[in-house]
């Protein structure tokens, strides 16, 4: 993009849009009728089959201004959004008059039309319903401005409407007063899927977007599949690529201490640079493929993007995105849990209730250090019985005992440190008859157990006995064995801090997670995504700066809580509600509306609306924004002529207007 867009648009964005010809018309546009009524969120419109032809058209959803002629020095206009028909008051008469040539058998058109010229004349008027989206205006430095209402009409005979030339319609659509980055452009203008009239145009009207309208905000994006929501996803990674590229320092530990107090945003340039991560459900961003051969972002921008992929696939330069279930013990611990959520039986919500974060008291309180301690090394060796394959140092284990127990055991002390096998064989021994007699005593004593519920809930997996002593009743720790892949011996580093580190410094990390099920899917997104609210959230407390990041959301109905999701301390929730004053952005997307959580939808600024099917979902969009106005025509599609046709609200444009999204191109360049 051209160094010098920036005044480019700000030069268009100030057109006259108030200049006369030397009839007394307005340059703006050409002329199409004049109002019939109006008041402050509708106005109804006359026009003719004359004046339509002339404008070529007047396609539902194209926009038009009407001017208030009746007074020199007041420069106002209104800006309309043709929304449908309307009646007139003489329509029934006209209709009446139709039928009975009709019934008389009459040519009505044509050169062979039985029609004398003033009932041609009546024939041709029509009324159409206008939505009014604000109002352009000249302040007292004769700038022009525009507000998204109506302060003030008046009788709508001092009012003539036009329909906008390019050059005018271009300042419509792109009209901001904000400073900004080089703005970006995301497509062109189309009113309708039939196009007669706007192939006639020489030139698309270009429609910009401002990069910053989604750095930290909420980005939406809705149609049914293959049409064209990964595209304009890949044009806003594109988008913020050039931003982040423009970045006033190269790294936040680069950044010197004024930097670090600054804005996140100058003149609509980040302080640092931008982080972004793809959850890619499909494996679309971070593999190449035949349906969008040449536009994968990772090798696009492959000098900057880290892949993760869930399964070992880095012969082809992924990294593996595992757990060493035995050094990362919550970590692991969380995967098991999510693992076992739909598996039956009590003494799995048992395990599932365990708490396995280590006490605050840790280093300071002696009991609070056994028993979780005693607890970690009963995990570790169900994860041993399950068959887990072992770190290569991972030989010995120890853990507090008591010599109650070590007798019962036959005076093996696991303070002193056992083998795996022999560590299993005291826990077996303890949980017996013999066991339960100093269970029972240390009670008596003492108030409270030996072993607490979170340790009996463990030990109950680890010998497969829910009643010391019975025989084996439960399947245990071979309930572990279906989330073994997910495992590796081999990692001492977490990915999730590898990943945080990596978005810091302004990467892309694309997580693929196209080969793994719905639970593991889910449960690396959340994992990522709380490891990245944390950092953000510690920082933020801690007045260290944020830099921005970028989440990306892929098929966003299998991760997001459903639309009657309403715990708001699910991660997706937090980063809809909270990620705003963190500097973290989303941006997602499905092909149904109403399979989203509430929670996120009312916190979202940017909408890309394509296709939608049924009247079900433009029922639950038409809640947002002005999207009303486009209820009907979103569920009219054609599948060879309308992939990235969209209707798109952004944070910094007051209304929406009707897009066809550009290609994201092979050369990120262009």
């Amino acid at each position: 993009m051209n160094m010098d867009i920036s005044s480019k648009i700000k030069a268009i964005t100030q057109s006259d849009i108030f200049a006369k010809d030397e009839n007394g018309g307005f340059k703006c546009g050409t002329f199409v009728g004049r109002p019939y009524s109006l008041n402050y969120n509708t106005l109804g419109l006359l026009v003719c089959d004359d004046w339509k032809q002339k404008a070529s058209g007047l396609p539902q959803g194209c926009f038009l201004l009407a001017f208030y002629k009746n007074e020199e020095s007041i420069s106002e206009a209104l800006l309309l959004r043709v929304v449908n028909p309307s009646k007139l008051p003489n329509d029934s008469e006209v209709v009446s008059s139709m039928v009975e040539y009709y019934k008389d058998n009459l040519e009505t058109t044509g050169p062979q039309s039985k029609l004398d010229s003033f009932t041609r004349y009546e024939f041709s008027f029509s009324g159409i319903e206008c939505r009014v989206l604000g109002t352009f205006y000249k302040d007292e430095h004769d700038v022009i401005q525009f507000g998204a209402d109506l302060e003030n009409f008046y009788s709508s005979h001092n009012y003539e409407v036009y329909k906008p030339t390019p050059e005018y319609l271009q300042m419509i659509v792109n009209f901001t007063d904000k400073k900004s980055s080089e703005p970006f452009k995301i497509g062109a203008v189309r009113y309708s899927s039939s196009r007669r009239f706007q192939a006639k145009s020489t030139e698309p009207v270009p429609v910009y977007v401002l990069p910053e309208d989604f750095l930290g905000k909420r980005t939406a994006m809705f149609g049914m599949t293959r049409t064209g929501k990964s595209n304009s996803v890949k044009k806003i990674i594109q988008a913020t690529c050039q931003m982040s590229d423009q970045a006033k320092n190269t790294s936040l530990k680069s950044a010197t201490t004024d930097a670090q107090h600054t804005a996140n945003l100058e003149d609509g340039v980040p302080t640092f640079p931008v982080g972004q991560i793809i959850f890619d459900i499909n494996g679309e961003y971070a593999n190449p493929n035949l349906q969008d051969a040449g536009t994968s972002i990772s090798d696009i921008y492959s000098d900057r993007t880290i892949r993760y992929s869930i399964v070992d696939k880095t012969s082809e330069g992924f990294k593996v995105m595992k757990v060493n279930f035995y050094y990362d013990v919550l970590g692991g611990f969380e995967l098991l849990c999510a693992h076992l959520g739909e598996k039956a039986g009590d003494y799995v919500e048992s395990f599932r209730s365990i708490d396995m974060t280590q006490p605050e008291d840790y280093a300071s309180n002696k009991s609070s250090q056994v028993r979780y301690d005693r607890k970690v090394a009963a995990y570790q060796l169900c994860l041993y019985k399950a068959g887990f394959p072992l770190p290569a140092d991972f030989k010995n284990i120890r853990f507090p005992g008591k010599k109650e127990l070590n007798d019962i055991a036959g005076g093996k002390d696991p303070s002193k440190g056992l083998s795996l096998d022999q560590a299993y064989a005291w826990f077996d021994e303890v949980w017996s008859k013999d066991g339960v007699k100093v269970f029972e005593t240390y009670l008596n004593k003492n108030g409270r157990q030996l072993f607490d519920e979170d340790m009996q809930a463990l030990v109950v997996f680890l010998t497969k006995r829910k009643i010391p002593s019975s025989a084996s009743t439960v399947s245990g720790y071979l309930k572990f064995r279906g989330i073994i892949e997910q495992h590796t011996p081999t990692a001492t580093g977490q990915f999730d801090v590898e990943i945080v580190d990596a978005l810091r410094n302004g990467q892309i990390v694309i997580v693929d997670l196209s080969q793994g099920s719905e639970e593991i899917q889910s449960l690396y997104s959340e994992r990522i995504c709380v490891k990245i609210f944390q950092d953000a959230m510690g920082r933020f407390v801690s007045n260290q700066p944020n830099n921005f990041i970028q989440f990306y959301f892929e098929e966003a109905h299998n991760l997001f809580p459903k639309k009657e999701g309403s715990d708001l301390k699910q991660i997706y929730n937090r980063l809809a509600k909270e990620g705003a004053k963190l500097n973290l952005g989303m941006v997602y997307a499905t092909q149904e509306v109403s399979s989203i959580s509430s929670n996120i939808l009312k916190n979202t600024q940017n909408w890309f609306i394509a296709h939608l099917n049924n009247s079900d979902e433009t029922r639950e969009l038409q809640k947002y924004y002005d999207f009303s106005d486009f209820t009907s025509s979103l569920v009219k599609f054609s599948a060879s002529n309308d992939q990235g046709f969209v209707r798109l609200k952004t944070y910094s444009s007051a209304f929406v207007v009707p897009t066809q999204v550009g290609l994201f191109p092979k050369d990120a360049s262009e």
